[in-house]
């Protein structure tokens, strides 16, 4: 076990290195000015087409869901424990200038999961039983042809056994910790319970996922959001001191202050790239799951939502996470992880900050294990067919339970390895069809406009 622990650090310096962050945001930069900054140029008519239509179903479109429900099954499984725990761990580790490199990143990210999300609606592929499926796998082997489906049938293989780790173990673990901590249920009976909701829920496939997401989503991020806005409310005076700190931070060393051990420039930026795209998973391939799912008449129409999700997930979530562990002074108590985001509620709103803490993380990890159930399941289908991946499901669940009562340090490392190691496949493909992405864009908007 030393051994292959050993061999993922070696592998997770890699796969989070500067090298990797350097291809993750350059993806991002290079697609943003080819696609002349589409997330600023077209930002208001992106609202629009996305939270402004949000009932309209495009009845005779080709999917199996709503353009709705497509983007909060993908942000089901976005919005996760990275924006509780990740985000306070960048803080933790790069101090509050971490937060500015942790938006820069998301900058950029809109438009890489922007043109992800138009190349799985433009390479997607209509399944026996009338279902849609794509994602990286089939816009690698179908956009880039033959030669290539090795490096599908990779992305796939990462994608499959991600979704044990970070899809699954690390989730239930999360949710069983909230709450024994919070309301002293016991792991065991979490870990049951959380398997037959999940259950209930994953056996009717994506439409089922998706009619759970486009509820639960909203419900979860609003009930998080408040108890955010709350804290920031009662300490308004110190925001402006609290952006102010973060973007002095971002360029110069922050010092040990109280219980914080003290950061380094490059320490905030590789923390904040890190855990930005590892909370919005902009890069990483798993969105465009779901995305491919959706019921559009045009693949761009679809990319919109793309741009939305990072925006929501970084620029709003993460970015209330972040505020109160700065307003509040939580950052210098030595604390990381979910644990200097609770202390923080505490400090913030005493008494029910905790709870707030615990019940997103609760609804947080939940969602995000009803979506990566999905993703699994496609990148499954898509190595050995509909067959294992019906089986998959039953494979999936009495994980959850493991999760649940496991000491899970080793599986949450090799999780965060296999989740990055994702990245290396989509973006491959990413930029080898970057001219797609931009012919269409292109086509799109002159229709629009």
């Amino acid at each position: 076990m030393e051994l292959i622990m050993a061999f993922n650090d070696w592998l997770n310096d890699i796969v989070w290195g500067p090298y990797m962050l350097v291809l993750l945001v350059g993806t991002g930069v290079y697609l943003t000015f080819r696609s002349n900054f589409i997330q600023i140029s077209r930002f208001g008519y992106m609202w629009r087409n996305t939270i402004g239509k949000i009932t309209q179903k495009f009845e005779g479109a080709e999917g199996d869901i709503t353009p709705f429900q497509a983007m909060s099954t993908a942000l089901a499984a976005t919005i996760g424990t990275g924006n509780i725990a990740g985000v306070a761990t960048a803080i933790a580790t790069g101090g509050p200038g971490a937060v500015f490199w942790m938006w820069l990143s998301a900058f950029f990210g809109m438009v890489t999961k922007f043109g992800e999300v138009v190349l799985a609606v433009r390479y997607r592929e209509r399944k026996p039983d009338g279902t849609w499926a794509g994602g990286p796998m089939y816009y690698i082997a179908n956009g880039l042809g033959d030669n290539w489906k090795w490096l599908a049938a990779l992305f796939a293989i990462f994608g499959a056994f991600a979704s044990f780790g970070i899809g699954n173990l690390t989730q239930a673990n999360s949710v069983a910790d909230a709450l024994a901590t919070n309301f002293l249920i016991p792991h065991l009976a979490s870990g049951i319970i959380l398997m037959l909701v999940t259950g209930l829920v994953i056996v009717g496939g994506i439409k089922q996922i998706a009619q759970v997401a486009e509820k639960l989503v909203p419900f979860m991020a609003i009930f998080y959001i408040v108890g955010g806005l709350i804290i920031l409310s009662t300490r308004l005076s110190a925001v402006p001191a609290a952006f102010a700190l973060i973007f002095r931070r971002a360029f110069t060393p922050s010092a040990a202050i109280g219980g914080f051990a003290g950061a380094t420039i490059k320490q905030a930026i590789t923390m904040g790239i890190a855990r930005g795209v590892f909370s919005n998973e902009a890069g990483l391939g798993s969105a465009p799951i779901a995305h491919a799912t959706a019921k559009t008449d045009h693949p761009v129409r679809q990319g919109l939502w793309g741009i939305f999700e990072v925006f929501a997930d970084t620029i709003v979530v993460c970015s209330i996470t972040a505020l109160s562990i700065v307003v509040t002074g939580a950052w210098q108590s030595g604390k990381t992880g979910a644990a200097l985001t609770s202390h923080a509620f505490n400090l913030g709103l005493p008494g029910p900050g905790g709870i707030v803490v615990a019940i997103g993380i609760v609804l947080f990890a939940f969602s995000t294990l009803i979506s990566w159930a999905f993703y699994g399941e496609k990148c499954i289908e898509y190595l050995l067919g509909s067959g294992a991946a019906r089986a998959y499901r039953f494979i999936f669940l009495p994980f959850i339970v493991v999760g649940a009562v496991g000491a899970l340090e080793p599986i949450w490392l090799l999780a965060d390895t296999l989740n990055g190691l994702m990245a290396i496949p989509n973006l491959i493909g990413l930029l080898g069809l970057s001219g797609v992405i931009i012919s269409l864009t292109k086509e799109y908007f002159k229709k629009e406009f």
